[in-house]
């Protein structure tokens, strides 16, 4: 027979508030790590995973195509003859999406923490999808003037928001489905699914100039870009149709705060909101250089050239991969916290070495990236469900998406202009500093978090 347990501070913090006094909350279902009822349990965990995962391989190549695919569909959608001005406005439409994720994960979230974390995926998924198609089919400035770039911009303010409440989203629905014993290693495998989106969006813009050469891209080949990422969007759709609900929320749909008492709740979690947005912060950073800047980076370096820079990203990204995984599995074992701290300590010593060794040539260009990318693995792999797991259940994809997309966008959305404008003011090297500094800041923000009261073993934050 089961014994009873006390309470996590986790439970106790998602009960609903009537009137300033504690409503208890509703029984939640009993974790089963596997046997009988409990390997149903685990198959319905890896189904979620699944449609977890799959979103973020369709925000991730959505988002990342579209910046590759810039430069050719500028001066289609864009009018004028100044082709620098066209891409500037092409890459207007990219920053819109990142200024308008935080209202999406909003609004969004507050879709997903009313009527369900499938409902929310869903809803998401076939908006960004349906604007991916819009878009392929976009007429070009030449048949409808300025009203081409306005569609555009318009459309990316929607997939924006939407994604804004993609990734919170999906990090809640992880954290309620996954078995207990394997949630960090569910959390690196969903997030995981970022890190395959970028590949196969470079992978979509190698094939596109292979097949169509550039004139041929430029010329309207970049639509199916935009129809490749709609198809991979209806892919996710089937497979979240088949997943479903969390039975946690199930559990607490009953239990629906009004309005007061949502922001009683988020009110008396503002320590961990605060947490969430100084842990991103230097997360997002060290992301977006790993992944993005890096081999642009070592080009202004000298070290090496930026097509070969980045054709040799490919290995890096799928180590990344792996260690993301080993990450979550540490983290089960000894503790997301004690894994994250470990993470960002590392992040914040060894950045400023690693590249210093870089620009001296002492090492390789490719193991200085896989060696910065293994020290990105546990605070990306880890962030998800943590974050998840500092709020209760009636405003947990908000709590958490809010700050969350907040330093993302202002961060991580603005790190390659903040250091190519080091670069250009001849102060190149102070921008692993300001990637050294961003993780020691998020290190500090792990602190806030107040774990809870009555952790177990498997459970441990």
């Amino acid at each position: 027979m089961d014994q009873p347990r006390a309470k996590t501070a986790d439970e106790n913090a998602g009960c609903p508030l009537a009137g300033g006094r504690a409503v208890p909350s509703p029984p939640t279902p009993r974790d089963n790590d596997g046997g009988g009822e409990g390997g149903g349990d685990a198959r319905r965990g890896r189904r979620a995973l699944l449609a977890a995962t799959v979103g973020g391989v369709v925000e991730s190549f959505d988002w990342t195509l579209y910046a590759v695919l810039a430069p050719f569909f500028a001066a289609q959608v864009f009018p004028g003859d100044d082709p620098v001005v066209q891409l500037l406005g092409a890459y207007l439409g990219f920053a819109v999406g990142f200024i308008v994720r935080p209202l999406g994960s909003y609004l969004m979230g507050r879709i997903a923490d009313a009527h369900g974390r499938r409902f929310g995926l869903t809803i998401s998924m076939a908006v960004i999808s349906a604007a991916s198609v819009l878009i392929a089919a976009l007429p070009t400035a030449g048949a409808i003037g300025a009203a081409a770039p306005v569609l555009l911009v318009a459309l990316r303010l929607v997939q924006g928001l939407s994604m804004g409440g993609e990734n919170p989203s999906a990090a809640a629905y992880v954290t309620e489905t996954a078995p207990p014993a394997l949630r960090f290693r569910y959390s690196a495998l969903s997030y995981s699914g970022v890190v395959v989106g970028n590949i196969l969006s470079f992978g979509a813009l190698t094939l596109l100039l292979t097949t169509l050469g550039n004139n041929g891209v430029a010329g309207g080949g970049w639509r199916i870009g935009f129809l490749a990422a709609a198809a991979l969007g209806l892919l996710a759709l089937w497979i979240r149709r088949g997943a479903q609900e969390s039975a946690e929320f199930t559990a607490h749909a009953a239990h629906r705060p009004t309005g007061r008492e949502r922001r009683t709740l988020l009110r008396a979690h503002a320590r961990h909101l605060l947490a969430v947005f100084l842990i991103t912060l230097g997360t997002t950073v060290g992301y977006y250089f790993g992944t993005t800047y890096l081999p642009h980076y070592a080009a202004q370096l000298g070290v090496a050239s930026d097509t070969a820079s980045a054709a040799a990203m490919l290995l890096p990204l799928l180590a990344l991969i792996v260690a993301m995984a080993g990450a979550g599995q540490l983290a089960d074992r000894f503790g997301a916290l004690p894994t994250l701290r470990t993470g960002l300590a590392l992040l914040a010593l060894d950045t400023v070495p690693l590249m210093t060794a870089l620009a001296h040539r002492t090492l390789p260009m490719w193991l200085v990236t896989v060696g910065y990318l293994l020290l990105i693995a546990a605070p990306i792999g880890l962030a998800n469900v943590l974050f998840a797991r500092l709020f209760p259940v009636p405003v947990r994809v908000v709590a958490m998406g809010v700050p969350f997309t907040l330093a993302t966008g202002l961060f991580g959305g603005t790190f390659p202009l903040l250091a190519q404008a080091l670069a250009n003011a001849g102060r190149l090297t102070l921008v692993p500093w300001w990637a050294a500094g961003t993780a020691a800041l998020s290190l500090l923000g792990t602190y806030l978090i107040r774990p809870p009261t009555s952790p177990t073993r498997k459970e441990h934050a």
